[in-house]
């Protein structure tokens, strides 16, 4: 498998009321603003790729939970798997700026601003139950 075609983990990272997005400095296409996310190394599970890159791209420790699914996204062509995350340990910041512009902290109501295309059917029915509950 080629760096290109490398699968992809993203962290479904929710803190309260609220999920953790990521403003990427070089949008994929019409994505700008995504789940923390990276290729899965080798030799790496799904989860550890998840957890790993939360930490690198913002500098928050997680937890994976669960494995919500993956698919072949249909904007950018990867496999993605998404995990959800807990967070047990430091602060959400821009830890790499050379990948990420910003984040944020979203409640429910506000996903479709930052998503506005929809989310993965399953990351949305987990983000249903874990945001409005």
């Amino acid at each position: 498998m080629t760096e290109a075609q490398r699968a992809v983990a993203a962290a479904v990272v929710v803190r309260g009321d609220r999920v953790l997005f990521v403003r990427r400095r070089v949008a994929e296409g019409a994505l700008s603003w995504q789940f923390p996310a990276g290729k899965i190394e080798p030799g790496e599970t799904p989860e550890e790729a998840a957890a790993r890159e939360t930490e690198e791209e913002t500098g928050l420790l997680v937890v994976p939970q669960s494995v919500l699914g993956q698919r072949v996204h249909p904007m950018t062509g990867r496999e993605v798997h998404y995990i959800a995350c807990r967070p047990v340990g430091g602060q959400a910041v821009v830890a790499s700026a050379g990948e990420v512009a910003e984040l944020t902290w979203a409640t429910h109501g506000e996903i479709p601003q930052y998503v506005p295309h929809g989310l993965f059917e399953p990351v949305q029915g987990f983000l249903d139950a874990a945001l409005l509950s």
